[in-house]
């Protein structure tokens, strides 16, 4: 049962119990009213009688004593089982509060999973393709046959594999050799020199580290959304082998992201009213559910130090977080989670 089905039952319920018991205490009143009334009765009877109606007349009194005893004993019933039920139904409903929010913390970790498996086998990819016979040969003799070669077999990988705009090859000073996609982005001999991203591959160590750039636009690649992965590319493709070059791998961000938060299984009536992030270390809008603030907002959140949890901000929006766990080898770079939801 979700959050919000138990929240409707607890106060139907609550209804429930409060009608029922304001219908028995109602009863009791009434009988307590007829017996007053019986006994006042009696009392009339007693005064007419005289002395011989003086038994009756203690008997009638002691009746209006016990229907005045049993009316108050039942109006602080009435009180104390109005304000137990209340008790019930908030503590009850702050369980359903929590619940919901556990689950949010739970569909967020989910979110940053999905992107951590993804990739992972991105840095996968790069390590295996700079190994790749063509790209080697090219990157160590970068003659116009071996960019040509080089560029039809990196056409081929990227025919099998869709999630990547582009693959480039790149020297060591940062020039483009080949790409996989010329007849679309025509980047041969573009210096990648200034790229953020190339500063990283510079300090690769071995053939079996990567790099892994910010996702941004990419002016080159018609200003498309990109995460770029690179291996170094070296002699023999061995891993400790003399570096040649380095090959970059584009991976076409705004697509797969889009479809990790707005996949996220939120109940019917949670999804207009909730707003599914991923958010990088800096807590950079990289995802959003409502596409809202993507590589331009930074999002305010308030972890204090948590690496999951939830709050509640100051609209009262509940915000549940959790941060990237990582995935195999892959340690992650310090994203989350983020889902920020408004009262049902």
């Amino acid at each position: 049962m979700s959050s919000s089905s138990l929240a409707e039952l607890v106060g139907t319920s609550t209804r429930s119990l409060k009608a029922t018991a304001s219908s028995n205490l109602a009863a009791i009143q009434s009988i307590t009213g007829r017996m007053k009334l019986l006994a006042l009765n009696a009392l009339i009877e007693a005064a007419h009688a005289g002395e011989k109606g003086a038994g009756f007349s203690v008997v009638a009194q002691e009746v209006r004593t016990i229907s005045s005893e049993v009316e108050r004993i039942a109006g602080e019933l009435g009180l104390s089982l109005g304000s137990r039920i209340d008790d019930l139904a908030r503590a009850v409903e702050g369980l359903a509060g929590e619940a919901r929010a556990a689950r949010c913390v739970d569909l967020a970790l989910n979110a940053v999973e999905i992107i951590d498996r993804n990739l992972y086998e991105r840095t996968c990819d790069v390590r295996w393709w700079a190994t790749d016979a063509a790209v080697v040969d090219c990157a160590a003799d970068p003659s116009e046959a071996a960019r040509g070669h080089a560029g039809r077999r990196l056409g081929v990988i990227l025919s099998s594999y869709t999630v990547y705009l582009d693959l480039w090859l790149i020297g060591l000073d940062g020039r483009v050799l080949a790409n996989g996609r010329p007849e679309r982005f025509s980047v041969a001999g573009h210096s990648a020199a200034s790229e953020p991203w190339f500063a990283l591959a510079r300090g690769l160590r071995s053939g079996e580290d990567f790099a892994a750039g910010e996702v941004m636009r990419q002016p080159a690649l018609g200003g498309a959304q990109v995460a770029t992965y690179l291996a170094s590319v070296r002699a023999g493709g061995e891993a400790q082998g003399r570096p040649l070059g380095y090959l970059a791998i584009h991976f076409d961000w705004e697509p797969q992201a889009r479809a990790i938060v707005e996949g996220v299984r939120l109940m019917p009536g949670e999804r207009e009213r909730s707003r599914v992030m991923l958010l990088d270390a800096a807590n950079r809008v990289l995802a959003c559910s409502r596409g809202q603030g993507i590589l331009g907002e930074r999002y305010p959140l308030r972890t204090d130090g948590r690496d999951q949890g939830h709050y509640h901000d100051p609209q009262g929006r509940l915000v549940a977080f959790h941060d990237t766990p990582g995935y195999e080898t892959y340690r992650g770079l310090g994203w989350r989670g983020v889902i920020e939801q408004a009262a049902g």
